[in-house]
């Protein structure tokens, strides 16, 4: 490989998670958007997974046809009780949430998922914590700032930042009628289960993808699961309501389509290799980018009117970010065996491998009798 490639292999983990959070940032914006003009969450999750499912399956019958595991029962139950932990639980009450407030608040609460994500994986001894090293305690204050972050953003207010784009005559009826609706109590609470239950998923997708490495195949059979199980939780709600099942070429169509195609089935995808390199709370702690993107362009679309307090917080969410991510760094530092070169956190293995290996002045058995 060369110089470029191994290059390329070093950042394509950053690259995935920022990538994620655009796209996560996207999904938000739609997702507002559309339950503006009345989306039924669990008939649009129906649609969303369904077209995941179908988009994504050609791509994973024909590139992981040569590495795809055997079905096991233990690795269908984890994939049905991944359908159900992000598709159904996940999504269902991050969309409640969002009705609830706004797009910029939803999703700078949702930064207090790597602090979940972060306990989880250390719980399940995923993530190595040795609290008299410098990088354990980066991460664990990292963590700590981050939720700090999140709750200066949901508590402080300050002064308004008038920007030239969120004038009151250029806010339409619609949005600032629904803006005196606003319940964030009630939306911190159902967005901070929403994030247990999506730092859940991270956890359960990184010890999955350990026994079944097929990450295309993984994401299809997650979205089917997904669709099936909110399938079932639609019908008990809306059976007496078709009008619902009705789609239009309106956000409430693209809501379905995006989530589909790109939050569902590419990101799913994106998710799983990159947890398969880096580990779940690598992934997680990304997620206070997507705050930054959706504050911005949720004052351009739905002139939400940023406050001081909520800027303040999102500087102090990113420098948690930067926490976590240079104790993290650290956990990668490359150790020399040989030629090749091993994280840190194979050093045991490598160190182990070492001493198993024979002594240049103690000929072995083959040497002796080919001698």
């Amino acid at each position: 490989m060369g110089q470029e490639g191994q290059m390329f292999e070093k950042v394509k983990p950053y690259l995935g998670a920022i990538a994620l959070r655009f796209a996560s940032a996207g999904m938000s914006i739609i997702s507002k958007a559309a339950l503006n003009q009345g989306m039924n969450q669990l008939v649009t999750i129906v649609y969303r997974y369904s077209i995941g499912a179908i988009v994504v399956a050609p791509f994973a019958f024909v590139l992981d046809r040569k590495i795809r595991p055997k079905m096991t029962l233990r690795i269908f139950g984890k994939i049905l009780l991944l359908g159900l932990l992000e598709p159904v639980i996940a999504q269902s009450l991050i969309y409640s949430g969002t009705k609830y407030t706004t797009a910029t608040f939803a999703t700078a609460m949702c930064n207090i998922l790597p602090a979940f994500a972060f306990l989880m994986a250390w719980i399940c001894r995923m993530e190595k914590v040795n609290i008299r090293r410098l990088r354990s305690q980066a991460k664990i204050l990292g963590t700590l700032v981050t939720v700090g972050g999140a709750m200066m953003m949901t508590l402080l207010k300050g002064p308004m930042l008038n920007l030239p784009w969120t004038k009151e005559n250029h806010i339409p009826h619609s949005y600032s009628t629904l803006a005196n609706k606003q319940e964030p109590v009630k939306a911190a609470i159902v967005i901070t289960i929403s994030s247990i239950c999506s730092s859940a998923f991270t956890i359960l997708l990184a010890h999955t993808i350990r026994s079944y490495p097929a990450e295309l195949t993984l994401t299809t059979f997650i979205c089917l699961a997904g669709a099936v199980e909110s399938t079932i939780l639609a019908l008990a709600f809306e059976w007496n309501n078709p009008a619902a099942w009705a789609l239009h070429a309106d956000s409430i169509l693209l809501a379905a389509l995006y989530g589909g195609i790109i939050s569902s089935g590419i990101a799913y995808y994106i998710q799983g290799v990159v947890v398969k390199l880096k580990g779940p709370v690598f992934v997680t702690a990304f997620n206070p980018l997507s705050m930054v993107v959706v504050a911005v362009i949720s004052s351009f679309i739905f002139a939400e009117r940023l406050r001081l307090g909520r800027v303040i917080g999102a500087a102090v969410i990113i420098t948690g970010l930067y926490l976590v991510l240079w104790g993290k760094s650290k956990d990668q530092l490359p150790l020399k065996v040989g030629n090749d070169e091993l994280p840190t956190s194979h050093q045991n293995s490598a160190t182990t491998n070492q001493q198993q290996l024979p002594k240049p002045d103690a000929p072995t058995a083959a040497s002796n009798s080919s001698a």
